[in-house]
């Protein structure tokens, strides 16, 4: 059980860097090389933006989770 999850936090932590580096910054980002350097005149965000927003905090949701999880069952084994 401990494997699994600390497999699991291994790829949500990869998954949460990469999608970290291609938000767009001040200065743009990794987002630019991959199209998402066109700017909306309309104003706010693209509905990309937005939903690599969203992907993110999910992301980041299961990778905390993963954490808790694996500090009971190590609290719990140990």
């Amino acid at each position: 059980m401990v494997l699994g999850f600390s497999i699991a936090l291994i790829i949500f932590s990869l998954l949460l860097m990469l999608l970290v580096l291609m938000h767009k910054g001040k200065g743009g980002g990794l987002s630019d090389m991959f199209g998402g350097g066109m700017q909306s005149s309309v104003g706010g965000s693209s509905v990309a933006e937005r939903n690599l927003d969203r992907i993110t905090i999910v992301i980041g949701l299961l990778w905390f989770a993963c954490i808790i999880v694996l500090g009971i069952l190590m609290k719990s084994n140990g």
